[in-house]
């Protein structure tokens, strides 16, 4: 099992900005089920007293944005994913991002579920308890057809602290507190379809919370 260090923030974070100081780590195992694409993706974590920052860089071909509406399918598009779970708190949190910074996110007490059925107990997150957020994204609008020449694009995101405890119960992480996630890039229903993650997922199901690793506040 992989871990991350999450550092603390040198001073205000610009979600836009290349993040030279800041460790980078690859999503680098690739689903037997995937295409031929390979996309190169890294993200990059740090935190403050308020939240938790992340930045995804994506080296990418075959780009669609299709889903224009929060809470859309936005795994169909390329995407990009933050799974994450605090132990003192009840579930965990999903995050997706399609690359035009249209978000689906929930809350998820139980992942299990039958070949091709819903989440046994989980719940979608409203507006009011997304809107500390922040998300940054390099691509804009709807990107259909697909673009197949190399596309580089980055998408960065910022979740209050305030919204996990709310949500999960979870309290405020101090330095050495140990989360539990997993990051994720696919493009479901793209000409090249892949699923690729930081820690390896057991079948094509990105909902293994026994296959997330350590994320560590330092």
């Amino acid at each position: 099992m992989h871990e991350y260090q999450i550092v603390r923030a040198n001073g205000n974070v610009d979600l836009s900005s290349a993040w030279d100081d800041i460790p980078q780590a690859k999503l680098e195992h690739f689903r037997i089920e995937s295409s031929s694409h390979r996309p190169e993706v890294t993200f990059q974590l740090q935190y403050d007293q308020s939240g938790i920052y992340g930045l995804y860089q994506v080296k990418d071909r075959y780009v669609r944005a299709a889903i224009t509406q929060f809470q859309g399918r936005v795994c169909t598009d390329s995407c990009v994913e933050f799974f994450v779970q605090p132990p003192d708190g009840a579930g965990y949190v999903g995050l997706e991002f399609n690359c035009s910074g249209v978000m689906l996110s929930h809350h998820v007490l139980d992942p299990a579920r039958e070949a091709g059925g819903p989440l046994a107990d989980f719940r979608e997150l409203t507006d009011e308890e997304v809107k500390g957020m922040r998300v940054f994204h390099t691509l804009s609008g709807e990107i259909t057809p697909e673009i197949a020449e190399e596309t580089q694009w980055r998408l960065g995101f910022f979740i209050p602290f305030e919204m996990m405890t709310q949500i999960t119960g979870a309290a405020k992480p101090e330095p050495g507190t140990k989360w539990r996630a997993n990051l994720y890039k696919c493009a479901d229903s793209s000409s090249h379809p892949h699923w690729a993650s930081w820690q390896p997922v057991l079948e094509l199901n990105f909902h293994c919370p026994e296959s997330f690793g350590n994320i560590i506040f330092k």
